[in-house]
């Protein structure tokens, strides 16, 4: 079924909702993948490659709107489908053969008495898929009935769907290609974590000097030892190192914060 076809009577249908900026080069394989959704709704937020146009070739319908926060604009995106029930992905994801097989057999059901369903997000780390550590299986709840939930809250970064009701996991993966190189990893971590301190110090959460030792280390250790994320070679080993000094970042931004300094 293409991007825009009508549903069929006989089976829920289904939307799926895809945020974009500068993805010409990704946006392609996460929409043939969604090929079983009655819809594709794509929000954009100005592009300047080609990334609009493309969508549009493959049949999605595009609707540009300024970047004001993840979460905001994801939960943006599920308000202007068709559909009650949505599957929410990034344009770095693409919904592999089982858990395509697996949404299909719970739509076929009628999604039962389910108000979302989970699954594994399986991410690709410069040529290895991580299958362990902290990468892994990292589940995440992206298809809903948008009646009883949604992008909700107001923290905009590592932002997550929530539901009123039962949660199902279904089997497969949700394959993740999240960075083009190390140093676009380093500078999207940065970012988030400027995002996330900005967010905790307007909760009133403060950072301490034991945070600051601890809490980086206690990230690298857990997932590369305790969650074994050692089993990935030495990608596990980057991987958790630039995890765990994300999580310093994010510290020393929040220490600067409540000291009367911007990050």
């Amino acid at each position: 079924m293409n991007a825009s076809s009508p549903a069929s009577p006989d089976r829920v249908p289904l939307s799926a909702c895809i945020i974009t900026f500068n993805e010409a080069d990704r946006i392609a394989d996460c929409i043939a993948s969604l090929a079983f959704c009655d819809e594709i709704v794509v929000v954009d937020s100005h592009s300047t490659d080609a990334t609009v146009e493309i969508a549009q070739r493959l049949g999605a319908r595009v609707l540009l709107r300024p970047f004001d926060g993840f979460r905001s604009q994801k939960q943006f995106a599920v308000d202007q489908c068709m559909h009650d029930w949505v599957l929410c992905l990034d344009a770095d994801e693409r919904v592999d053969a089982t858990l395509r097989g697996a949404i299909e057999a719970e739509r076929g059901r009628g999604f039962g008495d389910a108000a979302g369903f989970r699954f594994a997000r399986l991410s690709e780390y410069f040529g290895k898929f991580l299958r362990h550590g902290n990468a892994y299986p990292d589940r995440v709840l992206r298809l809903f009935d948008r009646r009883r939930g949604g992008w909700r809250g107001t923290r905009e970064v590592h932002e997550a769907a929530s539901v009123d009701g039962a949660v199902r996991t279904l089997r497969g993966d949700l394959v993740h290609h999240p960075y083009r190189s190390l140093e676009q990893q380093l500078q999207k971590t940065q970012r988030y974590a400027r995002m996330m301190a900005q967010h905790d110090f307007a909760r009133g959460k403060r950072a301490t000097l034991g945070k600051l030792i601890v809490s980086p280390a206690w990230r690298f250790w857990r997932g590369y030892l305790l969650r074994g994320g050692f089993r990935d070679g030495w990608h596990g080993l980057v991987y958790a190192y630039v995890r765990a000094n994300y999580v310093r970042q994010k510290t020393i931004m929040l220490w600067l914060l409540q000291n009367g300094q911007a990050p």
